[in-house]
């Protein structure tokens, strides 16, 4: 091959890069000591879509926001529960509450904001979600009313409003959702609006009234049936899509 031949051939196309915060680990089955893990289903999902997943190491929170700045798009994901004081300031800490992290909290925190602010594609999964309520100012209840009334290890039926990003990228307005969680959605935080609905009335979906960039956010976890269930995987499609995905 000559040297004009080599510079005419076509170029592998870019993929945006996703920034994806990883999650502290007491332990791990393949490493000896703490660690920093990210959930596969998610990178999957995200490279599926066309994106390169940035598994984001935890740091400090005052540099989360130029650390942000590389990438093309956040992917907040699932994890533990927020400290309750960062939205219910003086309540008593209700017993189910588990796994909080300050350091994680205000990590993910700054991470939402940064997003907010620059317009950012962004896509909020379960404590996701959460985060970016908290971060508006908005509320969550610390537990749901316990087994009975979670949604630990349950798929149920969501019902979605017509016309809003979750529907569009879902490409339906009613979907089984794959969902782990003993906290909900309070009081919607400031410019956030419930687009989605379980049956027992949860919020599933919230999204941001005016949003500068591509935003959703979804109390489920859509990367559980991503692989073989195009519906969820649409939601990862939409936020590479606005990314930049070529």
């Amino acid at each position: 091959m000559g040297r004009a031949d080599f510079h005419t051939r076509p170029r592998p196309r870019t993929r945006p890069l996703i920034a994806l915060p990883q999650r502290y680990a007491a332990s791990t089955s393949a490493l000896r000591y703490a660690a920093v893990v990210t959930a596969r289903a998610l990178a999957d999902a995200v490279y599926r879509a066309g994106g390169e997943p940035f598994m984001m190491h935890p740091g400090p929170p005052g540099e989360a926001a130029g650390r942000l700045d590389r990438c093309a798009g956040l992917l907040l994901p699932g994890g533990g529960d927020l400290a309750p004081w960062r939205y219910a300031a003086g309540s008593d800490v209700h017993r189910s509450v588990y796994d909080v992290d300050d350091a994680q909290d205000e990590f993910d925190l700054a991470l939402a904001r940064r997003a907010l602010d620059r317009g950012l594609p962004t896509l909020a999964v379960c404590r996701g979600m959460q985060v970016v309520n908290v971060a508006l100012g908005g509320t969550l209840r610390q537990d749901m009313g316990g087994p009975a009334s979670d949604h630990r290890h349950k798929t149920h039926p969501v019902r979605v409003a017509a016309g809003s990003t979750v529907a569009r990228a879902l490409g339906a307005e009613k979907v089984e959702a794959s969902c782990y969680h003993h906290q909900c959605v309070g009081l919607a935080g400031r410019g956030l609006e419930p687009t989605a609905w379980a049956a027992d009335g949860t919020v599933e979906a919230l999204e941001l009234v005016g949003a500068a960039g591509w935003f959703a956010a979804v109390q489920w976890h859509p990367e559980d049936t991503a692989e073989s269930d195009g519906a969820q995987q649409g939601l990862f499609t939409g936020l590479v899509g606005a990314a930049g995905a070529p």
